[in-house]
């Protein structure tokens, strides 16, 4: 398993320094999406890529979905990385799903990591009792036998409402691609176990300190998310930034990279 991780996860190592910062992607994506502010860290970092399991030009072969039935098999691949890679006082990075598979991870071992990034965090993305995730359970079913029915169609309607921005923006196309290439059966699995999962008191009970980097104008996750993460997680500081979409380390990377360096830097 520890050199196997290696290959079946394309996992990547670049950078000058010695602590490392591992970059989780999120849905339909692969390690790419971390272009504009991965390199930003490798002058004074180890910069850790990967390509998640069934994503990207990770073995798709690999992709069980047993496993892979919750986000705890995705949780135990960044365990499984660190441990090939002798990772220790992690700066541990995830966006959208990835953060919660962050969280996870963090909260099996927590003297791996030293801080947490988390990118467009939502625990949940169902509307339930006082809680605004986003959608009600008729909208998340409608999206996903959408994706059932015509997944290409779905990722080039939803990518640019995703990426905020209108299709033919470098960010939406890039994402729209990104979706296109994903296996259309692997997205389908991975997006129910996306949608429909619960990690609010996985979130809550995080102990190492965490930066939640929320877009003020998220499709996915609404800002009744941010102040549920304000409420929640007494481990995290939660910053707002005024973006549009649900991935501002592809529309807005310096404002991204500022936000996590004034974090790390005790700003």
């Amino acid at each position: 398993m520890t050199t196997d991780i290696l290959r079946r996860n394309n996992v990547t190592v670049s950078g000058a320094g010695d602590r490392p910062m591992l970059f989780a992607h999120g849905f339909g994506c692969d390690q790419s999406m971390w272009q504009f502010v991965a390199p930003e860290f490798a002058r004074d970092h180890k910069v850790v890529l990967y390509d998640l399991t069934g994503a990207g030009n990770s073995d798709l072969e690999a992709y069980d979905r047993q496993r892979y039935a919750t986000l705890d098999g995705h949780a135990d691949d960044i365990l499984a990385i660190c441990e090939a890679l002798n990772l220790k006082d992690t700066i541990l990075v995830g966006h959208s799903v990835s953060a919660s598979s962050s969280v996870l991870a963090a909260n099996a071992r927590p003297d791996l990591f030293s801080r947490l990034i988390l990118v467009s965090p939502s625990p949940c993305f169902l509307n339930t009792g006082d809680y605004r995730g986003g959608f009600s359970r008729e909208e998340l079913d409608g999206l996903l036998q959408v994706m059932d029915e015509n997944y290409l169609g779905w990722a080039r309607q939803m990518a640019p409402n995703i990426a905020g921005q209108a299709g033919g923006g470098p960010a939406a196309d890039r994402l729209t691609q990104s979706f296109c290439r994903t296996d259309p059966d692997i997205a389908s699995h991975f997006a129910r176990v996306t949608f429909l999962s619960d990690h609010r008191d996985d979130l809550a009970r995080l102990r190492v300190p965490a930066l939640a980097l929320h877009c003020d104008d998220d499709p996915i996750a609404p800002m009744t998310v941010a102040g549920w993460l304000k409420d929640n997680m007494p481990a995290a500081t939660v910053s707002v930034m005024q973006v549009t979409g649900h991935c501002p380390h592809l529309v807005a990377p310096e404002e991204t990279v500022r936000e996590i360096r004034r974090y790390l830097d005790g700003g």
